[in-house]
């Protein structure tokens, strides 16, 4: 169409992507399209790029001193103990899970009489652990005077069941353990929160409550992820349990939050 003078114009207002309002509410590969039989190139590379982040993720070694500088940064005041599972290394661990459940042969720990141990492990994503376990320790710990806590320890190679024996060395009632979560082509820094009252070898998954996908500003932010943790930790106290008894009634999320 052009005008009397010859200039030309647009007919139409240029067509919207109908996906993009969907695209903004999720991290999820979703409404990606199609060149040919194919993604197109920005996507493809989008998930080559995602791919090696969670793969980076799973094989970055833990750096126990930058975990203990983050503790200190944020005003976590325990003693830290470093222990390390009966996997002697990285791929050993990934290949024997059983590896990581136990704690390395020769392993001390003081035994005292406590209401709470922490356990801080790398498990299938240190960068989790460097990036969110330190902010969540401190959210939960000052939630919780009066606390007898254990000395927090920071396990290397570690899968969540090696909580139990740690717990229970220390003599704590009830262990947490914060772990780094598998990581998925969105969320390679996903820490999880396990919580197992009367810590000791053989408790199985169903004695525990699990808080997963702790990493603002895309899953709970610290202080949610405390006040559900705490909420559990005072329940499973009088309770005197943990797992599919003990449920998560307390703590109302905000939309979006998981």
């Amino acid at each position: 169409m052009t005008t009397p003078e010859g200039a030309e114009v647009a007919t139409s207002a240029p067509s919207r992507d109908p996906w993009a309002v969907l695209r903004q509410a999720t991290r999820a590969r979703v409404a990606l399209g199609r060149a040919g039989d194919g993604l197109p190139t920005a996507r493809e590379l989008e998930f080559r790029a995602a791919h090696a982040v969670a793969r980076d993720a799973v094989h970055t070694a833990l750096d126990t001193g930058r975990v203990r500088a983050a503790l200190a940064a944020a005003g976590v005041g325990l003693d830290v103990l470093e222990v390390h599972s009966a996997a002697p290394d990285r791929a050993t661990y990934l290949q024997r899970p059983d590896l990581g459940r136990r704690p390395a042969e020769g392993t001390t720990l003081p035994c005292g009489s406590y209401d709470l141990a922490v356990v801080v492990a790398d498990g299938l994503s240190p960068r989790a652990v460097h990036e969110h376990a330190a902010g969540t320790v401190a959210a939960v710990l000052e939630r919780l005077p009066g606390w007898e806590v254990a000395p927090l320890v920071v396990a290397s190679q570690a899968r969540v069941a090696l909580g139990d024996p740690v717990g229970e060395a220390l003599g704590a009632r009830i262990v947490v353990v914060l772990v780094g979560e598998r990581p998925g082509l969105s969320s390679a820094d996903s820490l999880g929160l396990y919580l197992t009252w009367g810590p000791r070898p053989g408790r199985v998954d169903a004695e525990r409550n699990c808080i997963s996908n702790v990493r603002p500003p895309h899953g709970l932010d610290y202080a949610q992820a405390a006040d559900t943790l705490v909420a559990l930790l005072q329940a499973s106290r009088q309770l005197g349990a943990s797992g599919v008894v003990l449920k998560d009634e307390g703590v109302t999320l905000p939309p979006g939050a998981g």
